[in-house]
């Protein structure tokens, strides 16, 4: 048993002064008082971030799709992910596992004690299958089992290449080609994840333009429904067009007219909505994942958050491609894009709730704890895994500031400077700045880029 005594514990009902936290020897929280006795941390606790979508393999090329060489035009999206997929085509499994290792280090130091992992480079540089189906997968597991962050691994399941389109030669290392091959992968992920105990799945398919619609009814009527289930979905104006002319129907109403679409639904972006569509996610229960920094960068567009949030709608972050990863930022990218459209500063106002950095923290958390497929009713719940990010209470604006002000200090002036250090099932995995295996993880990846020369 080990106890740590903060001066500030965040609680739905708001701040715990001098709250101590004991942690039994599986880093589950046995209780949460005041004053006990124990390690004296000068900070304030929060709940830690969830990161609800990554694909690790991206922070390799994190920051170098801004050089428009060649045609003199910025390019978007789709030019974006040629060159995604030209990287995708040349990483090893020795080589994702270093950088995943570097980018869960990373996301750790600033926050996030969890990651859901939208996971689709599945097979070898031929595209052929591994011995191993999830090799690529059980890496990821590796490296979040190395640098201490909890991974919910979600093999997607990656058809074709289009809306009734045959997968092009860049997309090969992705493929399963029928449902029943993915099934395989699946058990294979399942076995993947056990290794670790902070590691869970989930089940998903890219999108609806990469897998045939009748084998998208048929996965999501037949999955395990206990597991959450993500998608990428109307993130770009041109799907939204190529789903019209090959259904008949925008992407988010295809999908609420034919799946049961709920709670354990995790709509990533969801950016291009239309009224019914808004609506339809909302009274489902669902929830969107929304990347703002990513969005950003690939000039996306901004997801209808007012309309969302008035019907009820739950929500949570992820950092996508990690071009960003403080989810103090991402919740900021997000408000002030709203506020811009919408000229008002309302956008985590709730009716008689008029904290924003409370909110926003809250309604994240609930959204991000169910794309990992854990419970969400409170913040600290005796039994369990303790999981906080510590905020500095040295920092000039948070020593200055009441706890009513904390929250909002947090959120809207808050970077990696202003945090003590993470803690993960009751341990610290980060502290001062640094992942604690900080050396040997930039060093691994130091090697892996400078084998990819991708950077170069």
């Amino acid at each position: 048993m080990k106890t740590y005594t903060f001066k500030g514990l965040l609680t739905e009902n708001g701040w715990l002064v001098n709250a101590s936290v004991v942690v039994d020897e599986n880093g589950k929280i046995a209780s949460v008082s005041q004053n006990t006795e124990g390690e004296k941390v000068n900070g304030f606790a929060l709940p830690g971030f969830q990161n609800a979508h990554s694909h690790a393999f991206q922070y390799a090329m994190a920051g170098l799709a801004e050089l428009h060489e060649g045609t003199g035009v910025p390019d978007d999206f789709w030019s974006w992910r040629t060159a995604m997929y030209n990287l995708a085509l040349t990483i090893s499994p020795d080589q994702l596992e270093d950088i995943a290792a570097m980018l869960y280090a990373e996301m750790l130091r600033h926050g996030y004690t969890s990651v859901a992992e939208f996971h689709y480079l599945h097979h070898d540089k031929d595209g052929k299958p591994f011995a191993n189906l999830s090799e690529m997968g059980e890496r990821l597991v590796a490296a979040a089992k190395k640098t201490g962050i909890r991974i919910t691994l979600v093999p997607m399941f990656y058809q074709q290449g289009g809306f009734g389109q045959a997968p092009v030669e860049k997309q090969k290392r992705f493929i399963s080609e029928t449902i029943e091959d993915y099934l395989k992968l699946l058990e294979a992920t399942k076995k993947s994840v056990s290794v670790y105990d902070g590691a869970n799945w989930g089940t998903g398919i890219h999108s609806l333009r990469a897998v045939k619609p009748q084998d998208a009814v048929r996965l999501t009527k037949e999955m395990d429904q206990n597991q959450p289930f993500h998608i990428h979905v109307s993130e770009q104006l041109k799907e939204i067009e190529d789903c019209l002319a090959f259904h008949g129907k925008r992407p988010v109403q295809w999908l609420l007219d034919n799946c049961d679409v709920n709670e354990n639904y995790h709509l990533v972006h969801a950016t291009h909505l239309d009224d019914p569509e808004v609506s339809g996610i909302a009274k489902s229960g669902a929830n969107v994942v929304i990347c703002p920094s990513t969005e950003g960068n690939l000039g996306d567009g901004l997801f209808r958050f007012e309309a969302y949030k008035n019907q009820g709608g739950k929500w949570s972050i992820g950092t996508d491609s990690h071009v960003g990863l403080n989810p103090f930022e991402e919740l900021r990218i997000l408000d002030y894009g709203q506020r811009l459209i919408s000229h008002k500063r309302t956008t985590f106002y709730e009716s008689g709730k008029g904290d924003s950095g409370f909110n926003a923290i809250k309604m994240a958390w609930e959204s991000g704890r169910k794309a990992m497929g854990e419970q969400n009713e409170t913040f600290f719940k005796v039994g369990d895994s303790f999981d906080a990010v510590v905020m500095d209470a040295d920092s000039a604006l948070v020593a200055t500031a009441s706890t009513k002000n904390l929250c909002n200090t947090f959120v809207y002036s808050a970077d990696v400077s202003n945090i003590l250090g993470t803690i993960v099932n009751g341990n610290w995995v980060a502290k001062h700045g640094k992942h604690l295996n900080h050396d040997q993880t930039v060093s691994d990846f130091k090697k892996t880029m400078a084998q990819l020369k991708s950077r170069q």
